[in-house]
């Protein structure tokens, strides 16, 4: 219960945009940037000279949150640049074409943010006939850095062990709500599988996919982190019947509170390669107190572990394998 009351209370971040060092000539992807925590983050890392794609489905929403952030603030050196690169998590055809215009115009990524997520929508599949939210959440964000894979390795050959980094987006139902066998696979072949559960597979899904690219990537010096932003008002909650923002109201934050865990996840200088696949808490400290039973979900059966977590990332693979 403590850990889950210092999620709902964490102590002051440490790591903003009024210490964040220059980012002049580092170039960043942030899912999800039109509104709320991805919009945080564009507009910090825009701020400190960063060159921002903010990837999204909608033109018209990116281009809104563009001039906004553009009016918002002036970057710090005259080398900040923010763009817009279409993208539609759910549709899998989609994710190819955005990475090859990425890497057509870019050749280095220093940090990808996988920030976007949707919860209980009312479309429930993709146009692959997956449910919607493992598609936008989980197989999407999956394929789009495996798709990203060399350009972040091109770029950590010539930077430090570990500040080239991969950020997932988790959700305090990790701690809270997820099964203790970590996840219910058979659920993710089932069809009238109740929402919220699709949603709690999904952001523990996050973490396995966090880890197990930390094990493919640590080797080159890339760091991958998976982090829970904290509560925070956000649009994300807009499929939710009416009486839950009201309830949780008195406990969310603003979105700027929950890019400073992004923020520190992505350039923390205390982390090293080692903390490859672990948990970042609100508003960025590593979890000292991981579930034991998501520990071994991560472990296979040989090191005394359940296997779960590489069953799922092996599901996932299999999804996206057509779209490679």
């Amino acid at each position: 219960m403590g850990i889950t009351w210092s999620q709902i209370f964490p102590p002051p971040p440490t790591l903003t945009e009024v210490n964040l060092p220059s980012q002049n000539g580092k170039v960043f992807i942030v899912t999800g940037g039109y509104s709320g925590v991805g919009f945080e983050i564009c507009k910090i890392l825009y701020r400190v000279g960063g060159t921002v794609y903010l990837a999204g489905r909608s033109e018209e929403k990116a281009l809104a949150a563009i001039a906004k952030i553009k009016r918002l603030c002036t970057p710090t050196s005259p080398e900040g640049n923010i763009m817009f690169l279409p993208l539609s998590l759910d549709d899998l055809t989609t994710i190819k074409p955005a990475v090859k215009m990425f890497t057509t115009a870019e050749s280095r990524l220093d940090v990808l943010f996988n920030n976007a997520g949707v919860s209980d929508p009312p479309q429930e599949t993709s146009p692959q006939g997956h449910d919607l939210q493992l598609a936008t959440n989980c197989l999407g964000p999956h394929l789009f850095t495996q798709l990203l894979l060399p350009i972040l390795r091109r770029t950590a050959e010539n930077t430090s062990v570990s500040s080239v980094r991969v950020i997932w987006t988790a959700s305090i139902v990790v701690d809270v709500f997820v099964l203790e066998t970590g996840m219910g696979l058979a659920e993710l072949l089932q069809k009238g599988t109740d929402k919220s559960r699709y949603y709690f597979n999904t952001k523990v899904g996050n973490w396995f996919l966090a880890d197990s690219l930390a094990s493919q990537i640590g080797g080159d010096g890339i760091l991958s982190l998976v982090q829970n932003p904290g509560n925070i008002k956000t649009n994300i909650m807009r499929h939710s019947q009416a009486y839950v923002p009201v309830l949780l109201g008195p406990l969310l934050y603003a979105p700027r509170l929950g890019a400073y865990t992004a923020i520190w996840s992505a350039f923390a200088s205390d982390l090293n390669i080692d903390d490859g696949g672990k948990y970042i808490l609100p508003w960025g400290r590593i979890h000292p107190c991981p579930r034991d039973d998501l520990l071994r979900a991560m472990k296979g059966k040989e090191e005394g572990g359940t296997g779960v977590a590489a069953a799922f990332v092996k599901y996932c693979d299999k999804q996206i394998a057509a779209f490679l």
